[in-house]
């Protein structure tokens, strides 16, 4: 039975720490390094939902992609949700770990499960990361259809393709344009959106994307945009980090288990839909 020490560095391995952006906080979060490991969860967010199913399911393990603390802390008292997170982990004794902009940038990462999730073949970065020689990692992903479709099309086809969540996707662009090479980024991307630009993509898939932003790209270029929730464009890459450990400990003979949370996270919980015809 490996140790919680040995997965995380085969974890590592795949998402190494240096890869992750100045301002995050990735790693191992709380657990005793030298505790054993038989089952791993895998979610998005250390909520205490997700706790309770790492509870509920035995897991000795939960890594999350986004972080726990990243703007640090002084306490991890239980007096608020955070600390009642880190106080129901130890006493249960389970280990936390997080892999938010290591695993954005590596390859495969979050973009690279997005793109295949939306029915995309992946062609290269969006920003290659210049100390890649090989220049498959980076933010964001390019790729391109099997054949062009209409964006109404794509974009059902991106609703189909992420897990439901109250919100759905927005779409900005002309319902009939057509869509061939498109780029994509899980999570917040709207910072992408000059590179995005400058790609000459048809269409771009990704979440919490501004109304300013949104509105100069529209205005400046034919570009179509895709907002989706931020969760879902990040739970694809669930499966693929549990399938890469998966494949890691049959290499080297661990009887491990691993689970992708079902548990939806995404904090809007419900829509009400308003009357609306789009201007000729």
């Amino acid at each position: 039975m490996p140790k919680l020490s040995d997965v995380i560095s085969v974890l590592e391995e795949r998402y190494p720490p240096r890869w992750a952006e100045s301002w995050d906080a990735v790693g191992l979060v709380c657990g005793d390094p030298d505790d054993e490991v038989r089952r791993v969860l895998f979610a998005v967010d250390p909520v205490q939902a997700v706790v309770d199913e790492a509870m509920e399911w035995g897991a000795d393990l939960v890594v999350t992609h986004h972080p726990l603390y990243l703007r640090g802390t002084t306490s991890v008292a239980a007096t608020g949700f955070k600390g009642r997170v880190v106080h129901t982990l130890i006493r249960a004794g389970i280990a936390l770990h997080v892999a938010h902009t290591n695993a954005d940038h590596a390859d495969p990462g979050v973009s690279d499960a997005l793109a295949e999730a939306v029915g995309l073949r992946i062609t290269g970065p969006l920003v290659p990361d210049p100390t890649d020689p090989a220049g498959r990692r980076g933010g964001g992903r390019i790729g391109e259809l099997p054949e062009p479709m209409a964006l109404s099309a794509f974009a059902a086809q991106v609703a189909a393709g992420l897990p439901a969540t109250a919100a759905g996707v927005r779409v900005a662009g002309d319902p009939d344009r057509p869509i061939s090479r498109v780029a994509v980024c899980g999570g917040s991307g709207d910072s992408m959106l000059a590179a995005v630009r400058e790609s000459g993509v048809d269409a771009y898939v990704t979440a919490d994307l501004r109304h300013h932003p949104v509105s100069e790209a529209t205005e400046a270029t034919p570009l179509a945009l895709i907002d989706a929730a931020h969760w879902a464009t990040e739970w694809p890459w669930l499966a693929a980090a549990a399938r890469e450990l998966g494949v890691d400990a049959e290499r080297l003979g661990w009887p491990l288990e691993t689970r992708v949370s079902t548990r939806v996270t995404d904090p809007w919980t419900a829509h009400a839909p308003m009357p609306f015809t789009a201007s000729p």
